[in-house]
């Protein structure tokens, strides 16, 4: 669950140490989007807090960051009851959300506002309450404004929930400098 104001300790807390180990000196002189590897992941890493800290929609549905860095994000929700449609599954529509969620969040890491200007999704498999969904984004391209993300969802077992392509587009306003 992410708190009301998550602050990067917090979110340092949820993502855990080894990820910090991979980024702390291990960058081997590569560069992410001309920032060396572990600045880059540091980027990514307050970039994504910000945007956490304001995201309501996430919130209220207890989902969490479990992985971040430069071009990439994964979410963790639990399916309750309350999400299930008339057939009993979880209702497609928060399936997205969590997709649509790690998207955003891949494609917030660079420090520039940046919205989905659109999406697909296939549906592949069902999730059931109690399932836990996870989404993992993967940046594909970043050119100019102009990004394109995959997300696929899986189950607690491993099983392909979703696949989903997003298409962002860059905004006005940095995310760190508080333009907006």
């Amino acid at each position: 669950m992410l708190p009301r104001r998550l602050t990067r300790a917090g979110l340092d807390a949820q993502i855990g140490g080894a990820q910090r180990r991979r980024e702390n000196g291990h960058g081997g002189g590569k560069t992410v989007s001309g920032h060396p590897k572990a600045e880059a992941e540091r980027l990514a890493r307050d970039c994504i807090a910000v945007l956490a800290a304001d995201d309501h929609a996430s919130r209220a549905l207890d989902i969490e960051v479990v992985e971040t860095g430069a071009g990439r994000a994964a979410l963790r929700m639990r399916v309750t009851a309350a999400m299930a449609n008339g057939h009993g599954l979880c209702h497609g529509g928060y399936i997205f959300l969590l997709a649509d969620s790690a998207c955003a969040y891949a494609a917030n890491s660079y420090d520039h506002r940046v919205v989905t200007q659109h999406a697909s999704v296939s549906f592949i498999a069902a999730g059931r309450s109690g399932d836990v969904l996870t989404a993992r984004a993967r940046e594909v391209s970043r050119a100019g404004r102009s990004g394109l993300y995959d997300v696929t969802v899986t189950r607690q077992d491993g099983a392909v929930i979703a696949e989903f392509r997003g298409h962002s587009r860059q905004i006005s306003g940095r995310l760190l400098a508080g333009e907006g």
